[in-house]
């Protein structure tokens, strides 16, 4: 049941993490609001090293260079869905990448052999119909000729890189604790200003028109997120933890519609009720 609760944690902290995030894009642009998101992190839970520095004597070679893997295609899931978003349909884009949710449940299943249950299945399949029905407008995706363009590709990387890392991050945390993998993985912030500077994009300041505070709330509420999952599959199995907090989209809709104005659907009214019942089950089940 412990797994449960950590994962809502990190359903409330992605959907609301990720409306300040939004209002820190819209300011800074989408590379350097990420880049300062990872730098943020690095220092808010940089107040955690000392109590974890022991967890560090059990950090191999072998792992600290996996968990670098890991953390390198983390961001390049996370550059291929800002760059998808960029030229493509963002509802569209937003929506395959976020099937990832998918991916590590099957992951799990198959590499790190955890058991899931007939009721559980059909729970998660519950709230990934949800998730598609609250994001996706699928009344303007059937007047419009879907191809399998560059912003598509895109978030088809996005969706399979990070199925993998939301997947294979339990392996360095059994190993060394729930702390230091993610810490690693953003502490590789480095990466996004080289790609940045590669793409000759612009990078501002985190004080640019006004966004410091927006983006900081963000990194505070997507890191207490990040960790709140990892501790959730370390205590429980990753195939019931993804599901729920990776449906964190839903709630996105709903604070959008709150503090943005923007519109929601009757079809987007029923994926988000679709979604909570998912949620429901899968808790109970």
């Amino acid at each position: 049941m412990n797994e449960i609760v950590f994962a809502l944690i990190a359903f409330f902290g992605w959907g609301t993490g990720d409306i300040f995030g939004t209002v820190a894009a819209r300011k800074l642009g989408g590379f350097s609001s990420t880049l300062w998101s990872y730098v943020f992190r690095v220092i808010i839970f940089a107040i955690l090293i000392p109590f974890y520095l022991v967890d560090l004597s059990r950090l191999t070679i072998e792992m600290f260079l996996f968990n670098i893997f890991l953390g390198v295609i983390g961001i390049i899931g996370l550059v291929s869905f800002n760059e998808g978003l960029k030229g493509g349909n963002a509802a569209l884009v937003g929506t395959i990448a976020a099937s990832y949710v998918m991916l590590v449940v099957i992951f799990s299943i198959i590499f790190l052999k955890e058991a899931i249950t007939q009721s559980q299945i059909i729970s998660i399949l519950v709230i990934f119909i949800g998730l598609i029905l609250s994001t996706l407008d699928l009344k303007q995706l059937k007047k419009s000729k879907v191809i399998l363009n560059r912003s598509i590709l895109l978030a088809l990387i996005a969706m399979i890189v990070w199925g993998f890392y939301f997947t294979f991050i339990k392996i360095p945390v059994k190993q060394i604790g729930w702390f230091w993998p993610n810490y690693i993985t953003v502490a590789l912030f480095p990466l996004i200003f080289i790609f940045a500077k590669l793409r000759k994009v612009k990078l501002h300041s985190p004080k640019y028109k006004g966004a410091f505070w927006f983006a900081f709330v963000s990194a505070l509420l997507i890191g207490i997120a990040e960790y709140s999952f990892i501790f959730g599959i370390n205590t429980g199995l990753t195939t019931i933890v993804a599901p729920i907090a990776g449906a964190y989209p839903i709630l996105f809709v709903i604070l959008a519609f709150l503090v943005f104005k923007d519109p929601i659907t009757r079809q987007q009214k029923f994926g988000i009720l679709i979604t909570l019942i998912g949620i429901v089950l899968l808790s109970v089940f």
